[in-house]
């Protein structure tokens, strides 16, 4: 695994801890993703994209809620609605990776973490959001 998919990784993991367990601190994530990336830039990346996606997450779920037709964010599997509010994230606030890593990278987690209707699901919504947002490049 990449160094960076693997900032990814554990991002997505303490997404999903928060998504489960709605009384989960912000230092809390930060002592997960702390215990997991042990390498001090991998770390800085892990937190800035956890952080970020939470500090964004209602302008993100409005998004997501826009283009996502006949799913609310509440329908969607906690794993897919986790991999879409980090690639979200990351097309919107982190302008320097480039949308064909942004989306090879959330459709991977989405084949790891996800279901078997996962990867399209997750392509499909971050291809439409980039489309909106004329992002591709």
């Amino acid at each position: 695994m990449a160094r960076r998919s693997r900032s990814r990784e554990i991002a997505l993991q303490a997404l999903y801890q928060r998504d489960q367990n709605k009384t989960m601190t912000e230092q809390d994530a930060i002592s997960f993703l702390s215990r997991r990336l042990h390498d001090a830039e991998l770390l800085e990346l892990g937190k800035s994209l956890y952080l970020g996606t939470v500090q964004h997450l209602q302008e993100i779920d409005s998004q997501l809620t826009q283009v996502a037709d006949n799913w609310s964010v509440e329908r969607m599997a906690i794993v897919d609605r986790n991999v879409l509010r980090l690639g979200i994230y990351e097309l919107n606030y982190v302008p320097g990776t480039p949308y064909k890593v942004v989306l090879d990278e959330a459709i991977e987690l989405a084949k790891r973490y996800g279901s078997e209707e996962s990867p399209a699901f997750v392509n499909g919504i971050l291809d439409k959001i980039a489309s909106v947002e004329n992002v591709h490049s």
